[in-house]
């Protein structure tokens, strides 16, 4: 895990700059290399070789540049494919992707099962790769500007190069307040944007042209019946393949299935397995139990001799993170939990974790949601009528009252960009729209968030249900299997529950689904908490210039408009 960064013009006092201002994402190391036409910068998290060995930018066989941020899950699978082909001599999977790229060209990316943001930069004919990977989870922004393109791993390192990046983008905007998460291409910051999931881009030098050259989606067939024997052993390989590397793992603990599904497999592979579990504290008396996955998590903890760790969650810590957490995220998302995420990641990486795993995608692989229920009753939706649904995912959307684009705006642009007919099954509008999380909320919300919380304290994140191969198993079976028969609430993600029944103890297989969640709106209503809740509010939202108006103190809305209102004072952005 490394951040990448770049320019198409001869400029290494910049992506020095742009290194310092993003090098807790690589304590390892750093280096740049520059000639007449591109700069290129990299920060260094060593994972699975030492960082002599493992510096960037790397230089190919071919004497091409390459610049990676990200893992090959099947790294040792390929050395056996290409034994007669391809000699070693590190253990770092650089050497292979870069050999890869040179050898194979972009359809190298349809053979490696990774994680990854790169830029590779094809000298001789002039030419500079950007790609990310097939489910999104590594970052890459962009921007066209005079001297070309400018990227990185990270946005707060190019704004002050992107002319007006500090006024807010309206499409993004719009996206937001409608759905809650921003999925479109742009970013909050004008001109800047998002290499999509699973999208490949070409910089051509010659004509300052960047187009799409390549896409890597997976397709939901739903035809297949379920194993789930085999689907226990397709769960296992995937954990192994993301054990990969030197460092210590800790495992994001919920208590839900999912992330309880890749403890209990890591441990066969590295016992004991490090966990850590939230536990809120003082746990209010509310009609939700705030702790109920705490509890959970615990009772497998003790069963299978985890070295597990709670992370008490405190109305203090919360407050006293909001201005870190809201920095790292860099735009805004609608949730009310991000200071206990900020904290979360920071507890870990001090007690020696590098890597950490979690249960992400599970519920857009499992039909984890009570939505799917109903969606799964929709039948004869169009391509088009499925991404309007999509975008009303929200009871209680934020409608701020800036937005520009309404409903129809957002569906064009989501038909043609990111929701594209490819990931469209007609024959099947549970498992389109399962898709489109899959490919829209989970790089735009869940894999962002783990990327920026985790990377703040030089972590690298890794999610065994997100790699290529597991999810081709999954899209494949049938969504009429992943969804219960009765009551939604009973029959949430009954393969894994079926999978592992008399495995995992009853109180994970039987667990109703909650959530990973601080009780925010309940602290802020509380009298005991009400002050220091007060003071958030008022420090930060209720004399904001930011045009984020509308949401009342104690509504559901007023922690995300919290959470924009910081983030525009943050980063001086102009709405």
């Amino acid at each position: 895990m490394c951040g990448i960064y770049g320019i198409t013009t001869k400029d290494e006092n910049f992506i020095r700059q742009y290194i310092n201002i993003c090098k807790h994402r690589g304590p390892d190391g750093e280096g740049v290399w520059s000639d007449d036409y591109v700069t290129l910068g990299h920060n260094l998290l060593a994972i699975t070789e030492n960082p002599t060995e493992s510096k960037q930018p790397w230089t190919t066989p071919n004497g091409n540049i390459l610049i990676y941020n990200g893992e090959i899950f099947n790294y040792y699978d390929l050395l056996k494919q290409f034994e007669n082909k391809f000699t070693p001599k590190t253990t770092c999977d650089t050497e292979l992707l870069a050999w890869g790229l040179d050898t194979h060209g972009i359809s190298f990316l349809d053979i490696i099962d990774s994680m990854h943001a790169f830029a590779y930069y094809d000298k001789q004919n002039k030419k500079l790769i950007l790609s990310r990977d097939h489910a999104g989870i590594k970052p890459l922004h962009y921007a066209e500007i005079s001297e070309g393109i400018v990227f990185g791993s990270e946005v707060k390192g190019m704004l002050d190069k992107v002319p007006n990046s500090r006024t807010v983008d309206q499409l993004a905007l719009s996206c937001f307040s409608l759905a809650g998460v921003n999925v479109t291409r742009n970013t909050f910051f004008t001109g800047i944007k998002k290499v999509i999931a699973g999208e490949t881009l070409e910089y051509n030098f010659a004509n300052k042209t960047l187009k799409q050259i390549k896409r890597n989606t997976i397709y939901p067939n739903a035809t297949e019946d379920i194993d789930y024997e085999e689907f226990r052993s397709m769960m296992h390989d995937s954990v192994k393949m993301c054990s990969i590397g030197k460092r210590q793992i800790g495992v994001f603990l919920s208590g839900g299935m999912d992330s309880t599904m890749v403890a209990y497999e890591l441990n066969k592979i590295q016992p004991p397995a490090w966990t850590f579990t939230n536990k809120i504290v003082p746990c209010p008396k509310a009609d939700e139990n705030f702790n109920s996955d705490a509890q959970a998590a615990y009772v497998l903890a003790k069963k299978n001799n985890f070295n597990h760790k709670f992370i008490n969650i405190t109305p203090d810590i919360y407050h006293n993170h909001w201005q870190d957490a809201v920095h790292q995220i860099e735009q805004p998302v609608y949730n009310s939990n991000l200071p206990m995420y900020s904290y979360t990641n920071k507890f870990l990486h001090e007690r020696g974790v590098v890597v950490t795993m979690a249960g992400d995608m599970g519920d857009e692989l499992f039909a984890g949601y009570p939505k799917y229920y109903w969606i799964n009753k929709l039948k004869n939706t169009s391509h088009r009528g499925t991404v309007n649904i999509w975008l009303s995912r929200l009871k209680r959307p934020m409608r701020l009252p800036d937005a520009k684009f309404n409903m129809d705006d957002l569906t064009d642009e989501l038909t043609s960009t990111v929701f594209t007919k490819n990931i469209f099954n007609g024959k099947d509008i549970l498992a389109s729209y399962m898709a489109m999380d899959q490919i829209g909320l989970c790089p735009e919300e869940f894999f962002n968030r783990n990327d920026r919380y985790g990377m703040a304290y030089s972590m690298e994140g890794r999610f065994p249900l997100a790699t290529k191969k597991f999810m081709r198993y999954c899209v494949n079976i049938r969504t009429d299997i992943k969804i219960g028969p009765n009551s939604f609430f009973n029959n949430l993600k009954p393969i894994p529950r079926k999978a592992y029944r008399g495995l995992l103890p009853v109180e994970v297989t039987t667990k109703e689904k909650t959530g990973w969640t601080a009780p925010a709106s309940f602290w802020a209503k509380q009298n005991m908490d009400n002050e220091l809740m007060k003071t958030t509010y008022d420090s930060i939202f209720s004399n904001t210039t930011h045009g984020i108006r509308g949401l009342e103190q104690g509504s559901k809305k007023m922690i995300p408009g919290m959470i924009t209102s910081l983030w525009a004072t943050k980063y001086n952005m102009h709405i």
